[in-house]
């Protein structure tokens, strides 16, 4: 089976099931990775793992180097990646606590570093993105949810704002009207830069607050870290039974 990287998201700096082996720095063209990819194994299966707001949560989302994080892991080996992702939630389905394998995006981000190929040495390619995701790994990441019983929302749109400030009521109500059903900091250009890289990527969500002016009142910190609380043992489970395949 091809070997599979796991990107961390907010609450998820490590994962408590994984044996490490080795964390290797890696050099990349793009510049410094958030943090050292570690090799590990979680159950029976080698896997790579790499945090994107680094080892201590220090990067906001516009300041993570996307493009040397996804560089890093494909030359680790990687062929497959599972992005981690807390979002808010915009539509009925996508309540706190609620998991979810989008299946689009809508990318709200600006000045990120959002492309491989700038128009220097390696010339300009255009990748189709008509569906974002890699279809076999989400596939895949909803099957395993069946089999350990944990309820999916197996679809969605994913709305990728720049941060890291969260959105106005305004901001929601717009994106809900362009069809978004969540929104999030980082799923973009995290999926597009896969894409270019031949990565099969799909994103793993975790809805941590409803979205701003989706439940009448504050969204603390406290919430979104409880349901962070709440989510992550079931996720865990999810990525034993993608990994083990059974």
């Amino acid at each position: 089976m091809s070997l599979l990287a796991i990107i961390g998201g907010s609450g998820f700096s490590g994962l408590s099931s994984l044996a490490v082996l080795d964390a290797q720095s890696v050099e990349t063209p793009f510049g410094e990775t958030s943090a050292p990819v570690t090799r590990g194994r979680l159950g029976d299966s080698e896997v790579l793992f790499l945090p994107r707001h680094g080892a201590s949560h220090h990067l906001p989302p516009h300041r993570i180097n996307y493009r040397a994080n996804l560089w890093a892991l494909r030359q680790c080996g990687a062929e497959r990646v599972v992005a981690l992702a807390a979002v808010g939630g915009i539509t009925e389905r996508f309540g706190p606590a609620a998991l979810a394998v989008p299946d689009q995006i809508v990318d709200y981000t600006y000045g990120r570093e959002h492309t491989l190929y700038d128009g220097m040495a390696d010339g300009v390619e255009h990748i189709d993105v008509t569906e974002p995701y890699c279809e076999s790994l989400r596939q895949s990441l909803i099957d395993a949810c069946g089999r350990v019983g944990c309820g999916i929302v197996p679809g969605g749109t994913y709305g990728a704002t720049q941060g890291p400030r969260l959105e106005t009521a305004a901001e929601i109500r717009r994106y809900e009207r362009d069809g978004c059903d969540m929104v999030g900091m980082t799923g973009m250009p995290e999926a597009t830069l896969a894409r270019e890289l031949g990565l099969c990527y799909a994103s793993f969500a975790f809805v941590v607050n409803w979205a701003a002016g989706k439940s009448g009142t504050v969204i603390t910190m406290k919430e979104i870290e409880d349901n962070v609380a709440l989510c992550s043992e079931r996720i865990l489970e999810v990525l034993l039974a993608l990994t083990a395949g059974r």
